[in-house]
């Protein structure tokens, strides 16, 4: 009881002190529960995760789904109440979504489980709350980073913990994008048309095989779709020289196009010398031709003509934390920041950078410059194998 009257008095002490701060800290509370508000949680949220990207120190988002009980301020009190009493002076109380789900985020947890801190949660719920309104309230719990030993193996994001980046949205530019990426498509497959007439015929003469490349790759919030390519290797290859050579290039952070003496001397398998391309093959890479089906993934969705390079998803497995940014924040592209400024002379952690810097300062301007660069650099051919 006394740590109730505690708490009362530290909330009405809170918010007699925000109100005399309205310019800056009012705005942050929801003056009735004590929570933080909805778009402050968010950006919350967000900051943590990318403290932990650094820190390597796991969080976990806690939602209480409380959308049954009707918007009943006493009992949104109660909850608050609960959750200031249950838990950590560092972890965020705070609105998810305003009036159906409260979220917790517990910074650095420590291996502590999922299940323990649901149940300590449900308990304290359960000595402020009637068993009726504990019956319409719903616990989930959502660990980042998401993917480990046990859990999220297909890549794929949890959205629930990325809630900031469709409220960040741009709709209109959103709208605008797409349209610029029908259009784009539709003009380019036009005007190239006579190229996939004879694209697939110089494939068939020069080797055995279907004229398309088909492979699973990652795309936007890490959901997976077919990429399309003309083929440029031999049918039936080993996929393990190019995985072993991702692998490499990830956590060696080396250019494609570099190699040391000590590579030469030992015989290093290099990416541009690969056994498994054709003869036309290595033309269609040099001039990027290999790229024209994509503008089909562009229609239907799946890919934009400017974003960042869809990974395939065993590359997933090398990434750092930080790494998967690149994936989940944006659609990916045929063309992007890294293609028009360096390509395979980058290293993967630079590229990666450059995804960031795109998708950060992401606007129909950017793209408009990407794309217009874009044709250069394929004529000129730099860092493409």
């Amino acid at each position: 009881m006394n740590n109730l009257l505690s708490l009362k008095s530290m909330t009405i002490f809170k918010k007699n002190n925000y109100k005399k701060h309205s310019n800056h800290a009012g705005f942050l509370l929801d003056q009735d529960s004590g929570l933080y508000v909805e778009n402050y949680f968010h950006e919350m949220l967000s900051i943590e995760r990318k403290r932990t990207e650094r820190s390597k120190k796991a969080f976990v988002l806690m939602l209480i789904n409380i959308q049954k009980l009707n918007q009943d301020e006493e009992v949104i009190k109660k909850i608050a109440n609960a959750l200031f009493l249950s838990t950590r002076e560092i972890d965020i109380k705070g609105w998810y979504k305003y009036g159906r789900k409260i979220g917790v985020i517990f910074p650095e947890i420590n291996g502590t489980g999922l299940e323990l801190l649901e149940s300590k949660i449900y308990k304290s719920l359960c000595d402020f709350l009637e068993s009726e309104q504990i019956d319409k309230i719903k616990i989930s719990a959502h660990k980042f980073p998401e993917k480990d030993d046990n859990h999220n193996s297909d890549n794929s994001a949890d959205l629930t913990l990325y809630p900031d980046i469709k409220r960040k949205s741009k709709r209109i530019s959103l709208v605008a994008k797409r349209i610029i990426d029908i259009a784009g498509s539709l003009a380019c497959l036009s005007v190239l048309s006579p190229l996939f007439v004879v694209i697939p015929f110089l494939i068939k003469i020069t080797s055995k095989g279907p004229v398309f490349f088909r492979q699973e790759r990652l795309g936007e919030y890490g959901n997976r779709f077919i990429f399309l390519k003309f083929r440029t290797m031999q049918i039936n290859n080993d996929p393990a020289i190019h995985q072993e050579y991702i692998k490499k290039f990830i956590l060696e952070q080396k250019s494609y196009s570099s190699e040391s003496e000590d590579d030469k001397q030992k015989g290093t398998f290099k990416i541009k010398d690969d056994p498994r391309v054709t003869s036309i093959g290595g033309f269609l890479r040099k001039t990027s031709l290999d790229e024209l089906p994509q503008f089909l993934n562009v229609l239907k969705g799946e890919m934009s003509l400017v974003g960042p390079r869809p990974p395939i998803p065993y590359e997933i497995d090398n990434y750092d934390i930080w790494h998967k940014r690149r994936v989940i924040e944006i659609k990916p592209g045929i063309t992007g920041l890294w293609q028009v400024m360096g390509r395979s002379s980058t290293t993967f952690d630079e590229m990666v950078r450059l995804d960031l810097q795109y998708i950060k300062n992401w606007s129909i301007w950017l793209d408009i410059k990407i794309l217009f660069k874009t044709p250069w650099v394929v004529i000129v051919g730099k860092g493409a194998y």
